[in-house]
């Protein structure tokens, strides 16, 4: 019992790193993708303040997407890796992004209609699409480990 515990554990902690991997990954290319306003420092969190006003609704498009899909990834994972109780693993990420993004909210302010959406859509929900992604699919994962296994014996 106390190593199906443990395996949970390390379960969140893979999929914590693999979300924070993710949502990284998506906020480093987004410059790329939309570029900052002319003249916005976004490298520093006090760039970011002075840069907010200056932010048009296609500038909100990645750092949502960073966070939706960094949750999802991380909440997969988790619920992938865990022995038992995969939707609460997966709801666990979700609880540790939702805290990262109500922290980032506190700050760096930005306009409260993206505030809402961001804190509303982009954790809690992804989190429990990815974990339902695999309790729902539990007994053909299983399966497959299963099989995995035994070719391994």
């Amino acid at each position: 019992k106390i190593m199906k515990i443990l395996r949970n554990i390390l379960a969140v902690i893979v999929g914590i790193i693999v979300g924070g991997v993710v949502n990284m990954g998506i906020v480093m290319l987004s410059g790329s993708i939309i570029p900052p306003p002319e003249g916005a420092d976004t490298s520093t969190v006090e760039g970011l303040k002075e840069a907010m006003p200056l932010f048009e609704f296609k500038h909100f498009i990645m750092p949502f997407l960073a966070h939706a899909l960094g949750t999802l990834a991380g909440a997969f994972i988790a619920a992938l890796l865990a022995v038992s109780h995969q939707l609460n693993m997966a709801r666990i990420v979700g609880v540790f992004f939702l805290i990262g993004g109500i922290m980032m909210v506190v700050q760096v302010p930005s306009p409260l209609w993206f505030t809402i959406v961001d804190l509303v859509l982009a954790y809690i929900p992804m989190a429990c699409i990815g974990g339902r992604i695999i309790s729902k699919n539990k007994q053909s994962i299983d399966k497959q480990r299963n099989t995995y296994k035994k070719s391994f014996r």
